[in-house]
């Protein structure tokens, strides 16, 4: 994904998968909270998708939290550095689809990329949905469990391109969505005021959030800020919430959490029912299914490496 000038130790990457069209990779950030850090570099165009965590990526003046809530976006040569609000790291998967397929993928919806090639992404995040969410965990989880000579590479490609084309979909809509006219000042502050927001709920995920706390946090009266921050992230803030709640519940099953009622209270959820009525309406399945999953990779993992 990126070139890092210095603490290189703290960033690291394994491959996933590899074909001449498409690269996938694992990153896994353990930095503290602090920031932001040394300038950083991109060699090439990447689309990130977060499975857990959180970090800021300042470009000149400009901030933006990224979270598991959304997509990020990583042009060739773009220089930037990185912060980290909270002290739980963060991880995810970098795709990176070949030039050509990248600009063929976006020509269907924005024609000006002819004019544009070596800039690609006119945005830097845009929403990530509950069914790319769950699409893109889909894929690192086959990627991961399966050896490579019985991998249908058909299917890894036909499959991860169709994600980034929805990711980019999704990003261009949302780049292209009317706004209310107000003067650059006022959007601007509205902008901070979010960004804020997502770091307040990203360091209070587990605890009892109120609109008034966050409202409170960021300087904004309760109404004018749950006007704002739905406008700007497209959903509203306990939606938002919900969803990084949820999204955080997978990791730690995936990590061999085994007690349903302890996890749900420790996500501030307030009981096991709530917490499997939530992840069945947002997933379409029980956490307990998921649980179940984790276990069996778990042991053929260790089957392998007994093996080896």
């Amino acid at each position: 994904m990126t070139r890092q000038i210095e603490k290189e130790e703290l960033l690291t990457f394994n491959s996933l998968y590899h074909s001449t069209i498409l690269n996938v990779r694992n990153y896994l950030c353990r930095a503290c909270q602090g920031g932001p850090a040394a300038e950083e570099y991109s060699d090439s165009n990447n689309i990130v998708l977060m499975r857990h965590g959180v970090f800021c990526k300042h470009i000149g003046r400009r901030s933006v939290t990224v979270d598991v809530n959304q997509a990020v976006f990583f042009s060739k040569r773009s220089t930037y550095r990185v912060s980290h609000p909270a002290d739980c790291g963060d991880r995810g998967t970098v795709f990176t689809p070949a030039p050509h397929l990248l600009t063929d993928i976006i020509r269907e919806l924005d024609p000006s990329i002819d004019d544009r090639p070596d800039e690609p992404f006119p945005f830097i995040i845009s929403p990530c949905d509950s069914s790319v969410f769950w699409r893109h965990r889909e894929i690192v989880l086959r990627l991961e469990s399966t050896r490579t000579d019985v991998l249908d590479s058909l299917w890894v490609d036909v499959t991860a391109l169709q994600l980034i084309a929805d990711v980019l979909q999704a990003a261009f809509v949302r780049r292209s969505l009317p706004r209310v006219r107000r003067r650059n000042g006022t959007d601007a502050d509205h902008a901070d005021r979010v960004e804020a927001a997502k770091i307040y709920l990203a360091n209070h995920l587990c605890e009892r959030v109120t609109l008034d706390n966050v409202a409170c946090a960021v300087h904004a009266s309760p109404y004018h800020f749950a006007r704002m921050f739905q406008m700007r992230t497209g959903v509203p803030v306990h939606r938002y919430l919900m969803q990084l709640r949820l999204r955080a519940s997978l990791e730690r099953l995936a990590d061999g959490a085994s007690d349903l009622a302890a996890l749900a209270l420790d996500l501030g959820f307030s009981s096991h029912s709530h917490f499997t009525d939530a992840f069945g309406r947002e997933f379409g399945r029980s956490p307990s299914s998921i649980r179940r999953n984790a276990s069996r990779r778990t042991l053929c993992k260790m089957s392998k490496n007994l093996k080896v």
